[in-house]
């Protein structure tokens, strides 16, 4: 099981996280799990374990302070979980938290429930399906406080694939980079037609989050039908 980097530890210490016995250990198994499972077929670039606990572990727990202002029983959907990071490492630190992760490839999400079994994490479903059919089944659509995503493609896109999960009031935390400001921009139509606003982009040790709020339910034309937000975005 490979062990926290004392690099990690001082970032987490300086972003004011503090860990509850066991944390560490989950993590640890989790990224194990995924660096044996990547032998097999491709869920991550990063192999090297002291990487994968900054890229992965370091990078999902920015937005802890932002989802720890939920409420106990709050739900938060992780939206193209893809090898599980952010849900799964935020699952680990947030057992009071209500978790959907939504992916559409038939073996991540074997692995993402293998995973989930394993850790004993209870609060965590996993949906195998396609973000826009997620987004307009009553189960999940309007029912999350918060929604987050990492590598899901420009955020005019993505924002189409994950605001509708979320409910009015509620926000959506887009894991980003340098060129944020730039997504930003090119959101302008996606954000109105979807009644979101940007509320605040935060920079992290590992990058930018861009804080979505959704203002308003999401109109019944979106999300449009598979594959048509990442070919013709808003």
């Amino acid at each position: 099981m490979p062990k926290p980097p004392a690099t990690f530890l001082e970032s987490a210490e300086s972003l004011g996280i503090a860990f509850d016995d066991g944390d560490l250990d989950r993590f640890g198994a989790y990224l194990d799990a995924l660096l044996e499972a990547n032998t097999r077929f491709n869920l991550t670039a990063i192999r090297d374990p002291d990487e994968a606990w900054t890229r992965h572990i370091l990078d999902a727990l920015t937005l802890l302070p932002l989802v720890s202002t939920l409420a106990d029983g709050d739900r938060v959907a992780d939206v193209g979980s893809g090898g599980g990071a952010p849900g799964i490492p935020l699952a680990i630190a947030s057992p009071q938290l209500q978790f959907t992760l939504v992916e559409s490839t038939g073996k991540k999400a074997a692995f993402l429930r293998e995973v989930v079994a394993s850790l004993g994490l209870e609060h965590v479903a996993v949906v195998n399906d396609r973000a826009e059919t997620v987004g307009r089944a009553p189960d999940w659509r309007d029912q999350h406080a918060a929604a987050t995503a990492r590598a899901l493609g420009p955020l005019r896109t993505a924002l189409e694939l994950v605001m509708p999960l979320v409910r009015p009031g509620g926000i959506g935390l887009f894991v980003k980079g340098a060129k944020a400001d730039e997504e930003i921009e090119a959101s302008a139509k996606a954000l109105r037609e979807l009644r979101c606003d940007v509320v605040d982009v935060v920079q992290t040790p590992t990058g930018r989050i861009v804080v979505v709020e959704k203002t308003a339910p999401t109109p019944r034309t979106y999300p449009r039908r598979p594959g048509e937000p990442k070919r013709e975005p808003l």
